[in-house]
């Protein structure tokens, strides 16, 4: 059971500090997709691809004390950013969670913004589909998000970069 929980925790370490739960929920539907060992299920919801079960570990690691969320409100919107605080690196130091080269990836990941990764996220979802065709969901699905063709094109072009990280070079020296 709480393997889960550690490679939520260990992604969170690797990153440094995650800025808001969608990003998070982003990441890791990426990270899925990227085949990182991620055991999530999702569903397409307001903001693309949606795990509750995600969100329901999240919070279980904040009430058992591994995970900090800290809470900005400006106005009615409230943004909320993960560290890992002692008592979870304690509990990672009991548990094996390795990525390998899927550590580059998420750090890659970390630092685009959410929006961005929702828009990746959202192609990722739609993948299966014609791109004129997938195109046209993220356009339908994601109007409110005012999305260019240039930005799904930016979108498919960091997909190609994260699975080039996930793939390396044969020379490549292994991960620390």
């Amino acid at each position: 059971m709480l393997r889960r929980h550690a490679k939520i925790i260990r992604l969170i370490e690797i990153a440094g500090e995650v800025s808001g739960r969608k990003k998070l929920q982003k990441m890791v539907y990426i990270g899925k997709h990227l085949n990182i060992d991620f055991d999530e299920r999702y569903e397409f919801h307001m903001y693309g691809p949606y795990s509750e079960e995600l969100t329901l570990r999240v919070d279980e690691l904040c009430n058992m004390g591994f995970l900090d969320e800290q809470v900005e409100s400006k106005g009615a919107i409230h943004m909320y950013r993960y560290t890992l605080n002692p008592s979870g690196r304690d509990f990672l130091r009991f548990q094996e969670v390795e990525f390998g080269r899927g550590e580059l990836a998420i750090r890659r990941m970390n630092e685009e913004n959410s929006r961005f990764l929702e828009l990746v996220s959202t192609i990722l979802y739609f993948n299966h589909l014609p791109y004129e065709e997938m195109v046209g969901k993220i356009f339908t699905f994601k109007s409110k998000q005012r999305y260019t063709e240039e930005e799904i094109q930016k979108g498919q072009a960091f997909v190609e970069e994260l699975k080039h990280l996930m793939q390396g070079d044969k020379d490549d020296a292994p991960l620390m």
